[in-house]
């Protein structure tokens, strides 16, 4: 699969970000209300084995994308190449913003 250039890049691993964002903290209230593992004072339960999942299965395609976009990039100064290089970033720091959000979620109980 190649990469081209295009505008769309720069937004969409913010939006993939976002979309993780919802869905780890939206999983973790409703796990809370519905599960046993409310009780738990540990970090190995359900929730925290939920967040640990959506964690990887978001990162691993970003940081894919960030590394696609970097490899992509023309050695020619030009328009392309500016919006990859800035993709390759916004796309990096997504995925590290994913695992930031998602460590505290696999390491602490997860209903305080």
């Amino acid at each position: 699969m190649t990469i081209r250039p295009h505008p769309l890049h720069l937004a969409i691993g913010l939006t993939v970000w976002f979309v993780y964002f919802i869905i780890v903290y939206g999983g973790m209230s409703v796990g809370c209300e519905i599960s046993e593992a409310r009780n738990s004072t540990h970090p190995f339960n359900i929730i925290n084995g939920f967040v640990l999942l959506v964690t990887i299965a978001f990162t691993i395609p970003l940081a894919w994308l960030a590394w696609k976009c970097h490899r992509a990039t023309p050695s020619k100064p030009t328009q392309g190449r500016f919006v990859l290089r800035l993709s390759a970033v916004l796309y990096a720091i997504s995925a590290l913003a994913t695992l930031l959000v998602g460590f505290p979620g696999v390491i602490y109980p997860p209903c305080l």
